[in-house]
């Protein structure tokens, strides 16, 4: 069953407000539960009061978002930053686990060697804070190696993309479209928690990577956001970020919202965004397509599952989500006639033909400032 309480400010004791609470014991009793899930995150203080009346298991919004993230994380750095996210969560609500944890000798818990006179729950403290700085260490290690192998990346100048949404909006289905990458797309919270990024060629032939990145949720907890921060990196490294809504969704502009202000709290809230409205399939009409058209000029519909849209979308990205491309003739002596295979070889330019003559060789090529700053020499002609 579920409870609600209309209040204008959450009671600070025992955040229903303690006759609440005592309601909800009841109710326990009558339905046999064994837990509670408050929709909100729960103070330290307000846990512990509650346990006093409610002879349940109790959680809130914040454990039972942990609970489902430690299920879906599969490399090693998501296991870490679950765990680093749950030991932060964990830290200050000690004392709110039972008056086992604080009473003096004994072993178990969390750590068993203690120092002179000190407490169970001061042991366990300690073991917390121990844990945190030894997983803070691997997260470092981890983003300083990611850095390493972006580096290529950023030297090749390959634009990157990056995915963004509501958890459950289909990203990881439009990454599938997208790159053929077989990732793991399914109807459930949470689905993606580690990065992928792989790479996919444009109508213009231009290669691109794209990242999936974790889908965001209404009231994210600060502390998965400190802890996912990591994850979110590609994001903040994007060239642009593609926003997947669910369309069919009921509460599509609450949950747009709450990716905008996520966004915003990684300091990313500013890049360019294609706003993509997914599952299209799904609308009984086009009445609402039309309506989000005209309330969110220049987003895409598509839909990842069957394929429509999809060549507009790409169209969109091209066009947008990529520097423009500078039309020029180029006239290459033979002596720098390597230059020719550093254009070809490069991601974001493209020769379109090549003529040899007596004094040289003459290349029409699409080159972007990076690349056209390098053989500007040897420009003769610049096109429209």
């Amino acid at each position: 069953g579920s409870e609600i309480q209309r209040r204008e400010h959450p009671d600070p004791s025992h955040f229903v407000g303690e006759g609440k609470a005592q309601e909800i014991a009841r109710l326990c009793e009558e339905q046999q539960a064994n837990l509670v899930i408050f929709d909100d995150q729960l103070s330290p203080s307000q846990l512990r009061h509650l346990e006093e009346v409610i002879p349940v298991k109790i959680i809130d919004r914040t454990a039972l978002i942990l609970d489902i993230f430690a299920q879906r994380a599969m490399s090693r750095e998501g296991k870490i930053q679950v765990e680093l996210a749950q030991l932060k969560y964990m830290l200050p609500r000690l004392a709110g686990q039972g008056t086992a944890l604080s009473r003096m000798g004994g072993g178990g818990g969390i750590g068993t060697r203690r120092g002179p006179g000190e407490t169970k729950l001061e042991t366990d403290r300690r073991h917390i804070r121990e844990r945190i700085s030894e997983l803070e260490k691997e997260i470092n290690t981890v983003q300083a190696n990611r850095q390493v192998q972006r580096a290529p990346r950023k030297k090749n100048a390959v634009p990157l993309a990056a995915l963004v949404g509501y958890t459950n909006s289909g990203k990881s289905t439009l990454f599938n479209a997208l790159t053929d990458a077989g990732v793991l797309a399914e109807d459930r919270l949470f689905a993606t928690l580690d990065p992928i990024v792989r790479k996919f060629t444009l109508p213009d032939e231009r290669e691109i990577l794209l990242a999936d990145t974790v889908g965001f949720i209404q009231k994210l907890p600060h502390e998965l956001v400190a802890a996912f921060r990591g994850t979110l990196e590609e994001a903040r490294y994007a060239d642009v970020l593609i926003h997947v809504a669910d369309v069919s969704h009921p509460q599509l502009i609450e949950q747009c919202a709450a990716v905008n202000e996520v966004l915003s709290e990684i300091g990313i809230g500013d890049k360019p965004i294609i706003m993509v409205f997914n599952k299209i399939d799904r609308l009984p009409s086009g009445l609402l397509l039309e309506r989000l058209k005209r309330d969110f000029p220049g987003s895409v519909a598509i839909s990842a599952q069957t394929g429509a849209g999809l060549d507009e979308f790409k169209r969109v990205l091209n066009e947008r989500g990529l520097p423009k491309r500078i039309a020029v003739d180029l006239l290459i002596p033979y002596k720098e006639a390597g230059i020719i295979a550093e254009i070809r070889d490069s991601s974001s330019s493209q020769v379109e033909q090549e003529e040899y003559l007596a004094e040289g060789i003459r290349v029409k090529a699409l080159m972007e400032q990076p690349d056209l700053g390098r053989v500007r020499r040897f420009v003769t002609e610049t096109r429209d």
